[in-house]
């Protein structure tokens, strides 16, 4: 059986790549094309050699400075190109290549243009939004001052009483200065004109009118157009006023209130002569400056376009530049200070491309030294690495989710892929809505190569990277929709006639007496004449309990299986003959006779522990859950094949109270008792068996351990000693019986009480259907049969809408998320803890694309 076990080829997924930890010593000249090819390659993980050093104490930390500048001022362009709203090319990029100290020049010299250009236009746009209120205060305020010339007392105070409030606004072909108040009655009638935004004209009047006292005059109308606010760069509505008023001292109070508030206050002449005059040469510095605006920003605009053609390139080659001085700061100088020094894990199957990709890096960099690439021996725990492609990708994302597994553990999306969308299905199971949910998980492959490129949102881009997922659900659940026989909660006649028929022809007593079974029973799935019947509820209740616990019990032995060939895979991992074949040596001829024989001991060690954790461990957890619960699944395939009426509850609870006395007619098979009494003696034997043995066990390991019984021939040496990471004089204070027993009782009594909470657990898949199938049987019949009953069109499109709405949100999302999140706590409690330790970390190699996928 051992050699059969040994002799099954591996399959891809149920491990992880075996990996390597390797060494590159590569010349400085050639150190820079080095890094790029392994990241265009992307299968090699480097170990940060510099981790006690701070970013700033780094090598090449001025290279990385300058790339992270240089970001920054490509996300500036990429601001200002979206800001504009100008379209990229999407024509074919053939540019000729650029290097780095050049593209930095570059760079410099379009933000320092970009820059230049904003500013310029801002002042243009400052400029002819001032115009633009100062024509539309013109407009507006002359009918104020005509209706009150009438109190003016001389023309000459027509410019000299008004108030120029700009300071900036500075326009020598306007006849716009502001006039310095002349020799005047200090309690003549004054007046401000200007234009404030309409949300704070009533607290702008308001203040107004405290400030002297109602002794104001208040005058107000909208302007006709929007004006672009100078700060937030939004069109906003405002309003014209005019303020009459008199003395020098209200004149002041106006002043600062109009400055608190943010108004814009103009001159404007009471004679109509002179506003016509005025609003003449205003309207043409508008089109004048309208004309300038347009040419800039149209120059603005092709610049922008120019940049953005490159764009896409100059983000990548800078994402890519520092992605390598990030890299090449994790690695070390040796001594000459003309080589650096890296290390880092690759899986074996990819040595031959990556040495491949040196040997490119050292002929394209015209170096007189080659790079050198060997292997090395190391204590750290591998990285783990899967290759998956866009079918298992996102079953290991759901596995990762929980915790990654560790360097060649039993990965458990091997069989995720198939148990997961399965017990979704068992809750979810109506081929009607698995026929919604698959024309999803269809469109959403056939725009795959569409879909990948594009940005989504953070709910459609998981939708997308599940469609895989969705698939296999909805396959899943039209075929446990055929089982339970439901097509929008409503039963078919698919494979045949019903085996069952009513009583008479007005079948009215088929809810309350029963039917009449006639003929074989129906072929596939639940016979469609239950629907209705009296035994419709408990029938189904009794047949999606009984499924959830046999499912149940399966998916637990099979990750109780699982730790047994887990256990199995440690032991093998490290083979005494291999590790002493030619071939090794060959491949590491650096091995010397001590390291052999702590290899050696390593093995033995581990073998020991192997067989402990099968015996002390494999054994009784398998005799425990089965002499319970899988007993109680055999019973119940047994009940179905020979249609008996025995009690189940009974029957088990009756195992536990009173085990010897005799089952009566809830006897399924002879020699059911005397069976039931030895499966309880190893249901108790299994306890004590799973928490005592174990612990002594390690504490007779590691008392003869230090006596030298274990190993046999120990080395002389004291290189023994330092090559060997678990050597005795390393950790001879570290065994403590006390922890590894209550460590031991804490397990023991975890496994023994999960037994039954999570085959408890597995009941959700019974209560979900039900709830699933109830609530579709609610929507068929109070709303859309309901709403079908009447003669009105207008109340059966009523009702089919609601129908229709709540199979799409409450049947075909809120529901599909349930039961997705019931599979997975089923997968990650119940049946991954049998096996799964999920404590490792991710293979993450330094690759150019999953820098790209991240940003």
């Amino acid at each position: 059986m051992e050699d059969f076990l040994d002799n099954i080829p591996p399959m891809d997924l149920m491990r992880s790549e075996k990996m390597t930890f390797v060494q590159l010593i590569i010349p400085v000249e050639s150190a820079h094309r080095a890094i790029s090819y392994l990241g265009e390659l992307g299968i090699l993980q480097f170990k940060d050699l510099n981790e006690a050093k701070s970013p700033f104490q780094r090598t090449f930390v001025n290279q990385v400075k300058r790339c992270a500048e240089m970001s920054r001022k490509l996300r500036f362009f990429k601001d200002q190109i979206s800001k504009a709203g100008v379209l990229a090319s999407t024509r074919p990029i053939l540019q000729e290549h650029i290097e780095l100290e050049d593209l930095e020049i570059r760079l410099a010299d379009h933000e320092h243009e970009l820059i230049e250009m904003n500013s310029n236009s801002e002042k243009l746009r400052q400029s002819y939004n001032e115009l633009l209120e100062f024509k539309v205060v013109l407009q507006k305020a002359s009918v104020f001052l005509v209706s009150s010339s009438s109190h003016s007392v001389s023309e000459e105070r027509e410019l000299n009483e008004n108030v120029f409030m700009n300071d900036n606004y500075v326009d020598d072909g306007l006849p716009l200065e502001e006039m310095r108040p002349g020799p005047s009655s200090q309690s003549g009638l004054r007046f401000i004109c200007g234009i404030i935004c309409k949300s704070k004209v009533l607290r702008f009047e308001r203040m107004l009118f405290r400030a002297t006292r109602g002794n104001m005059l208040f005058n107000q109308a909208p302007a006709d157009i929007q004006i672009m606010d100078p700060i937030s760069t939004e069109m906003v509505e405002k309003t014209v006023f005019v303020v009459f008023f008199s003395g020098e001292q209200a004149r002041n109070k106006v002043l600062k209130i109009c400055e608190a508030f943010g108004a814009n206050c103009y001159p404007v002449p009471e004679d109509i002569t002179k506003q016509r005059k005025i609003t003449r040469e205003v309207s043409s510095r508008l089109i004048e400056l309208e004309a300038t605006l347009d040419a800039g920003i149209r120059h603005r605009n092709e610049a922008l376009a120019s940049m953005g053609f490159h764009l896409i390139k100059w983000m990548n080659m800078v994402r890519r530049e520092k992605a390598v001085y990030d890299t090449l700061n994790m690695l070390n100088f040796d001594v000459t200070k003309k080589c650096l020094v890296g290390e880092g894990w690759c899986p074996i199957f990819a040595k031959s491309q990556i040495q491949e990709a040196l040997q490119r890096a050292t002929f394209d960099s015209s170096s007189q030294v080659g790079i050198i690439f060997h292997v090395m021996d190391t204590v750290e725990s591998p990285p783990t690495y899967f290759r998956t492609n866009r079918l298992t990708n996102a079953f290991q994302e759901i596995v990762d989710a929980y915790g990654v597994a560790r360097y060649q553990e039993a990965n458990p999306a091997v069989y995720t892929v198939i148990t997961f969308p399965f017990l979704f299905a068992v809750m979810f199971g109506d081929w009607g809505h698995g026929i919604c949910l698959l024309l999803g998980a269809l469109f959403l492959i056939a725009r795959e190569s569409k879909l990948n490129n594009q940005k989504l949102g953070s709910f459609m881009e998981m939708l997308f990277g599940g469609r895989y997922v969705l698939l296999l659900m909805s396959l899943f659940s039209i075929y446990c929709g055929l089982i339970y026989n439901e097509f929008f909660s409503v039963p078919y006649h698919i494979f045949g006639a019903s085996a069952y028929k009513c009583r008479d022809n007005s079948c009215s007593d088929a809810y309350t007496v029963g039917l009449v079974k006639y003929r074989d029973a129906y072929p596939f799935g639940v016979d469609p004449s239950w629907r209705g019947s009296r035994s419709e509820l408990p029938f189904l209740n009794s047949l999606k309990m009984k499924l959830s616990i046999l499912l149940g019990i399966a998916q637990m032995n099979l990750g109780i299986i699982l730790s047994y060939f887990n256990a199995r895979f440690i032991g093998s991992s490290i083979d005494i003959r291999s590790l002493l074949s030619p071939s090794v040596h060959h491949v590491c001829p650096s091995f010397k006779m001590n390291f052999c024989r702590t290899l050696k001991r390593n093995y033995l060690k581990k073998k020991l522990s192997v067989c402990y954790i099968i015996r002390y461990q494999f054994v009784p957890q398998v005799i425990f859950l089965n002499s319970l619960f899988g007993y109680l699944s055999l019973l119940i395939v047994i009940k179905w094949c020979t249609g008996s009426q025995a009690d189940l509850y009974h029957v088990m609870i009756y195992m536990f109270l009173s085990p010897f006395d005799d089952l009566g007619e809830n006897e399924l098979f002879w020699g059911q008792r005397p069976l039931q009494v030895i499966l309880l003696i190893l249901a108790i034997v299994a306890v004590p068996w799973m928490l005592f043995p174990k612990p002594f066990v390690l504490k007779k390991i590691h008392t003869e351990r230090f006596q030298g019984r274990t190993y046999g021939v120990l080395g002389s040496s004291e290189v023994d000693l330092e090559m060997e990471p678990n050597s005795a004089k390393e950790h001879q204070e570290d065994f403590n019986f006390s922890e590894i027993f209550v460590h031991q009782m804490i397990h023991s009594i975890e496994f023994v009480l999960g037994a039954v909470s999570n085959t408890a657990s597995y009941l959700r898949l019974w209560a979900l259907s039900l709830a699933h199938s109830e609530l579709s049987t609610v929507f068929y019949e109070k709303v859309l049969l309901l709403a079908w009953g009447y003669d009105s069109f207008v109340i059966r499109m009523i009702g089919l809408a609601v129908f229709s709405f709540a199979t799409a949100f409450i049947l075909l999302m809120m529901e599909t998320l349930s039961a997705f999140l019931h599979a997975l706590r089923l997968h990650w409690v119940e049946f991954q803890n049998k096996f799964y330790h999920g404590d490792g970390h991710k293979f993450k190699p330094f690759s150019f694309a999953s820098n790209e996928d991240e940003d």
